[in-house]
C-alpha cells in the first residue's frame, strides 16, 4: 500500500489512508484484538486491501489479559471437545514455528496426591500428545516425588506421591499482537487504534453494507470509509455492532470473566509451571512463569456487563489465593500480589438456554454469523486458534464480497521480528530481530539510555520505540501493552508513569498539561490492578 520502512507503523500515515474517501477497501476489519489482527494479516497476506479499525488501543480488552498460554486445552479434552483440541494443538505448532521469539516450550507438572492420579493423568496427557499429530513439544511422563520437588521446589509435599509432566506453549499476548500488526502492515494492511465505528453505511437499493462511519478519538475527526465488505471482530462488543446492523438482534455473546494474580517467582521456586487439574469449582488452575514472575489463574465467572476495564471480584481473588495456597508451601496473600488483572471472554452463546450451566461448560470454538446485509461477525475462540479463525473468516468474506479467490498464506508466514533461539533473560526478547534498532536509540541519545525503573528490566529506549514504531498514544498503552509493567508490577509502573509521560511528551510534542493528564489518568486506572492501596513515591 505504498509504505516505506520509515513510515511502516506511523499512525499519521495510516490515518491519511483511512481519511482518503476515494479508496474502496476490499475489507474493513472492526476490532483490534487477536481475531481482528489475525484477519487483517490473513487478508493482507492474500493481497487484499484491508483497513483495521480499533476503538481503543490494540488488545486493550480480552487479548492482553489471557493466561499467556499457547495450548490445546487439557480441560477441553476432558470435556470431550476433541475437535477443538486437535485444531488448537495444530495451531500451537504453527505459532511456535512462525514466531519462535515469542512462543516457547513450557513444562507443566500436575502433582499427584492420590494413588490413582499418576496413571489416570498420564493416560490423558499421552492422548493429548498423540492428538498433536507430530507437533508435540515434549513427551508426557510420570515423575517421582523427588523429581516433582526438584522442578517445583515450592509445591506442597503433604501426601505428594509424584506427578506427571507435560508440555505446552507460553507467550506474551499483547506483544504477539504487536508483532502480528507489524507483519500485517509489512504485507500492506492499514491499521489504526482509537478509531471507533459509529455507523454502518448501506446501499440505498439493496441494504448491503458498503462501508462505515468512524470517529478518530485522537484528532476528533469523523470519516466515511468505503468498503466491499465489513468484518465484525470486536470480541465481547460484537453485539453492539450487530445491533447497528439490525437493532432487534439477539445477543450472540455470553461474557465470562477470568482474573489472574501475578506474584513473585519464588512462589514456585523454579521455571516449571504447575497445573491444578480440578479446583473446587471444577476448573483447572495454573501457576505459570512469565517474565520472571508467576501468573496464577484463572476464574470463570458469568457476567452481564461488557467493559474495556473489568474489575476482579473479591470472591475471585479469594478463590485463587486459597486454591494456590492448597498446592504451594507458602500461601500467597493480597500483600504478595504484584498485579491483578481481569478479562472478559467473548463466549459464543449456545442456542439453548444455559441458565443452569456454568460458562466453563460453553465451548471455546469460534462462531461465524452472516447477516442479510453482508456483515460477517466472528466470535468465540481463543488466542491459540486466532490464525485458523482468521483463515475461516477471510475464506467466507471472499464469497460474500465476490473478491477474487486467493489461498491463505499465513500457515508458513514468519512473524515480524522472527528470531530463533531468543535470549529470554530479560524482556527484550519480545522484539526479536528488532531489538538491535532499539539499542541504537539509547546509543544515539544519552537521555534515552538506561532502565525505566530499578525494579523492572524495561528500558527508556523501549518507551521511545513504542511511540515511534508501535502506535502507542497514551501512558497506559506503553505501560500496559507495549511494555507489560501494569500486569507485572503495578506499583513500579505507577512510579514510572511520570517518566513515561515526559518521554512521550518529548517524542509527540505534547505540553505539560498533557503530561499531567496522562499521569492522573494512568494512576486512576492502575488502582484496579492493586489489591492493597499504594501511594506513589
Amino acid at each position: 500500500m505504498g509504505y516505506t520502512k520509515d513510515t511502516i507503523m506511523k499512525r499519521e500515515q495510516h490515518i491519511e489512508r483511512i481519511a482518503d474517501a476515494s479508496i474502496v477497501w476490499d475489507i474493513i476489519v472492526v476490532g483490534g484484538g487477536a481475531t481482528g489482527i489475525g484477519i487483517a494479516l490473513d487478508a493482507a497476506a492474500r493481497g487484499f486491501s484491508v483497513a483495521l479499525l480499533e476503538q481503543s488501543d490494540f488488545t486493550k480488552s480480552t487479548s492482553s489479559r489471557s493466561t499467556k498460554l499457547v495450548h490445546g486445552g487439557v480441560r477441553y479434552l476432558a470435556q470431550g471437545d476433541v475437535g477443538l483440541v486437535v485444531e488448537a494443538l495444530r495451531e500451537r505448532g504453527v505459532m511456535r514455528k512462525n514466531a519462535p521469539h515469542l512462543v516457547k516450550n513450557q513444562q507443566f507438572i500436575i502433582g499427584a496426591y492420590r494413588w490413582w492420579e499418576k496413571v489416570f493423568y498420564t493416560i490423558g496427557l499421552t492422548l493429548y500428545d498423540m492428538l498433536s499429530a507430530g507437533k508435540s513439544l515434549g513427551r508426557s511422563m510420570m515423575l517421582s516425588k523427588k523429581d516433582v520437588i526438584r522442578d517445583i521446589p515450592q509445591i506442597s509435599t503433604d501426601n505428594l506421591r509424584g506427578g506427571i509432566v507435560y508440555h505446552d506453549g507460553q507467550f506474551d499476548d499483547s506483544r504477539m499482537a504487536i508483532s502480528l500488526l507489524q507483519t500485517a502492515v509489512d504485507a500492506g494492511a492499514t491499521v489504526t487504534n482509537y478509531v471507533k465505528v459509529t455507523r454502518l453505511v448501506k446501499k440505498a437499493d439493496d441494504g448491503r453494507i458498503c462501508g462505515v462511519e468512524a470517529f478518530d478519538e485522537v484528532s476528533e475527526q469523523s470519516y466515511t470509509i468505503q468498503a466491499k465488505s465489513v468484518i465484525n471482530a470486536t470480541g465481547v462488543f460484537v453485539d453492539e455492532l450487530m445491533k447497528m446492523d439490525a437493532p432487534g438482534k439477539n445477543n450472540i455473546v455470553r461474557p465470562s470473566q477470568g482474573i489472574h494474580l501475578v506474584v513473585d517467582k519464588s512462589f514456585l521456586g523454579g521455571d516449571t509451571a504447575i497445573m491444578i487439574p480440578k479446583t473446587s469449582d471444577g476448573r483447572v488452575m495454573f501457576g505459570v512463569p512469565w517474565h520472571d514472575k508467576v501468573v496464577l489463574g484463572t476464574t470463570d465467572t458469568p457476567m452481564t456487563d461488557f467493559l474495556l476495564e473489568p474489575r476482579a471480584l473479591d470472591e475471585e481473588v479469594d478463590f485463587i489465593l486459597k486454591t494456590a495456597g492448597e498446592y504451594l508451601i507458602k500461601q500467597p496473600t493480597k500483600e504478595d500480589v504484584l498485579s491483578v488483572f481481569a478479562g472478559l471472554r467473548p463466549l459464543a452463546a449456545p442456542k439453548k438456554s444455559t441458565d443452569e450451566k456454568n460458562t466453563k461448560e460453553i465451548s471455546r470454538s469460534h462462531k461465524i454469523v452472516i447477516s442479510d446485509s453482508g456483515l460477517l461477525t466472528i466470535t468465540g475462540g481463543k488466542w491459540t486458534t486466532y490464525r485458523a479463525m482468521a483463515e475461516d473468516a477471510v475464506n467466507r468474506i471472499v464469497g460474500i464480497a465476490k473478491l477474487p479467490p486467493r489461498k491463505c498464506a499465513t500457515r508458513n508466514l514468519k512473524i515480524h521480528g522472527y528470531q530463533e533461539n531468543a535470549d529470554r533473560s530479560n524482556f527484550s526478547y519480545v522484539y526479536g530481530s528488532d531489538y538491535d534498532k532499539i539499542e541504537k536509540i539509547g546509543e544515539e541519545q544519552a537521555a534515552y539510555e538506561g532502565l525505566l525503573h530499578e525494579k523492572m528490566d524495561f528500558t527508556i529506549a523501549e518507551v521511545v520505540w513504542a511511540v515511534r514504531e508501535e502506535m502507542a498514544i497514551t501512558v497506559e498503552d506503553v505501560l500496559s501493552r507495549r511494555l507489560r509493567a501494569t500486569f507485572l508490577d503495578v506499583r513500579s509502573a505507577i512510579d514510572s508513569a511520570g517518566k513515561v509521560a515526559s518521554i512521550m511528551a518529548q517524542e509527540m510534542n505534547k505540553d505539560k498539561a498533557w503530561q499531567e493528564r496522562e499521569i492522573v489518568d494512568y494512576i486512576a486506572l492502575a488502582q484496579d490492578y492493586l489489591l492493597v492501596p499504594y501511594n506513589s513515591q
